[in-house]
């Protein structure tokens, strides 16, 4: 077991060297980070079936500290140039989700699935949810209601595609339930393997409630705007088959490649920022190694309740 682990080591080793600017990436590694261009990237594929899933999280040109702000116009031309890149490299059965916030301007905002869905739509590809997370942390605003949630568009290419929905299954909410009538009178009627997590990840249909990266969190890097691992993990495992390629055209820190690695998927991923890129190369090479900090997707959420800081003044004991 011992040796098994130290030859997997050396692999990520050997796989993530092909993290380096500029020249033709290595496409022939099981897990790799290519700091450049994802455009650059994308045109040196073959135009072929690569990718099982295509996951992820954009620069919203919202003015972060990593993005230059420009027009929303040119934003767009600019992820449809991408995108046009990318679905003819999907396989048939493939999953294409793209998380998406708000574009901001003046204090207006813009909902980014709203932009984004003729470019979709462009090309033939079929909507299966629109999946909202909310996350209960971030900048308070004075003018309008914080926002607290981002969107998930999951797309398919195909009407067959891979949907593994066992491997995501969420503890019920009756477990003890029973038919009451019927032919199954007294028999339980929930699934033994637990609930469908619906497509609002809050516990309510629709919503996806995954505490979102900030100060400290288990996964925080230096990254302002970093995706947490179990966001990307519940896609990847209902999505893909083991051994099945991920592709994050914006790896940032790596939190898609970290998921892959952990659920034994290939992964490769492009980032232009050299110090991210290093940081992800960091972190899928210690998932590889069994070494990974993360917050799982079924981790029950913290009762902010039992904390001593929800208390009014006057209401401590």
């Amino acid at each position: 077991m011992a040796e098994r682990k130290g030859e997997k080591a050396q692999a990520a080793g050997a796989c993530l060297r092909a993290l380096r600017k500029g020249g033709k990436p290595a496409t022939d590694s099981d897990h790799a980070i290519w700091q450049g261009d994802t455009e650059k990237f994308l045109k040196s594929l073959p135009v072929e079936p690569l990718f099982d899933l295509v996951v992820t999280s954009p620069p919203y040109n919202i003015g972060k500290p990593y993005e230059k702000k420009g027009a929303l116009e040119d934003y767009l031309a600019w992820q449809k140039r991408i995108i046009d890149l990318i679905i003819p490299r999907m396989k048939a059965e493939g999953s294409l989700c793209w998380q998406v916030g708000n574009f901001v301007d003046n204090g207006q905002i813009v909902p980014l699935d709203i932009e984004f869905a003729p470019i979709f739509k462009s090309h033939g590809l079929q909507m299966r949810n629109r999946i909202i997370w909310h996350f209960g942390h971030g900048l308070h605003t004075k003018r309008r209601f914080s926002g607290r949630y981002e969107v998930v568009l999951w797309y398919t290419k195909t009407d067959d595609y891979h949907f593994d929905l066992d491997a995501v299954r969420l503890p019920s909410k009756y477990p003890g339930k029973k038919h009451f009538k019927g032919p199954k009178r007294g028999e339980f009627s929930g699934n033994p393997l637990g609930k469908n997590p619906e497509d609002v990840w809050e516990g309510a249909p629709d919503i996806w409630n995954i505490p979102n990266v900030k100060s400290n969190h288990v996964e925080k890097t230096d990254h302002p705007c970093q995706f947490p691992v179990g966001l990307i993990e519940r896609l990847i495992l209902s999505m893909t088959g083991p051994g099945g390629l991920v592709f994050d055209p914006f790896a940032g820190v790596g939190s898609a490649g970290v998921a892959a690695a952990i659920h034994g998927r290939r992964f490769w991923g492009c980032e232009l920022d050299p110090g991210y890129a290093k940081e992800a190369a960091r972190r899928v090479t210690e998932a590889l190694a069994g070494k990974a900090r993360y917050r799982p997707h079924d981790k029950p959420l913290y009762d902010h309740t039992q904390s001593p800081l929800s208390k009014a003044p006057g209401e401590e004991p």
